[in-house]
């Protein structure tokens, strides 16, 4: 299992968003997702976000707020545990991303861009003041959305079929 940390940073009513355009090979192609990625030995989350946001944005993050912890499960593949953040305390002058393109955007333009479904989710989530919370979300190899739990016993998605 994969761990990384995702951040999305606020500046103005809008979030920092990295449009995935630049790698080939790349699960996220073509995806507008936040500011992240996977853990190096020895990180704590916050040190973690902190790293990937300097590298990807070239911005400081002073105080990055812990808000979910995501599981992502994919059929009969590998999983990924996100720890993800906000923040709109940071320093720094945005540089360009050799992962893809950096936008802001007003938060209220985020759904008509091309989401995974499980980020419409956490991102209605943490639009607004809300408590700590997890999220298990499980997609098919195809990356369609099967299924969506939060705090481990609401059922939010079920589209697994029943053999």
């Amino acid at each position: 299992m994969y761990i990384t940390s995702l951040c999305y940073v606020e500046r103005d009513g809008n979030y920092l968003m990295l449009h995935r355009v630049k790698k080939e090979k790349d699960r996220n192609r073509d995806k507008w997702i936040g500011i992240g990625g996977s853990f190096q030995e020895d990180e704590s989350p916050e040190d973690c976000v902190r790293r990937e946001a300097m590298e990807e944005t070239g911005l400081t993050l002073v105080t990055p707020v812990l808000r979910a912890i995501v599981t992502f499960v994919v059929e009969d593949g590998i999983g990924e545990q996100m720890f993800l953040f906000t923040c709109d305390d940071f320093t720094g002058t945005l540089t360009d991303c050799d992962e893809g393109q950096l936008e802001w955007i007003p938060k209220e333009d985020l759904y008509g861009l091309e989401l995974w479904e499980g980020d419409r989710i956490f991102l209605e989530k943490i639009a607004a003041p809300c408590p700590f919370f997890t999220l298990k979300l499980i997609y098919d190899r195809d990356g369609h959305l099967l299924f969506a739990e939060e705090n481990g016993t609401r059922v939010i998605i079920d589209r697994r079929t029943q053999a």
